[in-house]
């Protein structure tokens, strides 16, 4: 086995444990949540995870606030209409979003989900 393939591997491994640990970190009210490589469009869905960025719209378009939230096992866009900030969501912060579940051009997407912002390191 290469070291490419070694490194590859203790990555994928890493990564996994890295999901178990941050989902159960995060899942402090006991609530069942997903991974998100496991969910599918059309499904309703409560992931939990840690904003890792924040798109920022310039003014003359349609008000959004958009988040890329990773659990470890995935990302997914996470969009809310109407809005252009939300206080306390931002790069680093944790959180748990409960929605349905969307595929836009093959990135998963919720758009204007209900969500709870969980305690900071």
């Amino acid at each position: 086995m290469g070291l490419k393939s070694r490194f590859a591997n203790l990555s994928r491994s890493r990564a996994e444990s890295e999901a178990v640990e941050l989902r159960a970190e995060l899942n402090l009210d006991g609530e069942p949540c997903q991974e998100i490589c496991d969910c599918a469009a059309g499904q309703l869905v409560s992931l939990v995870g840690t904003v890792r960025s924040v798109t920022i719209l310039p003014q003359e378009l349609s008000p959004s606030f958009e988040i890329e939230l990773y659990d470890g096992s995935g990302a997914a866009s996470i969009i809310w209409l109407g809005r252009r900030t939300i206080p306390g969501i931002v790069a680093g912060r944790r959180l748990r979003v409960n929605g349905r579940m969307t595929n836009i051009n093959g990135r998963k997407t919720i758009y204007n989900p209900r969500y709870t912002l969980k305690p900071s390191h």
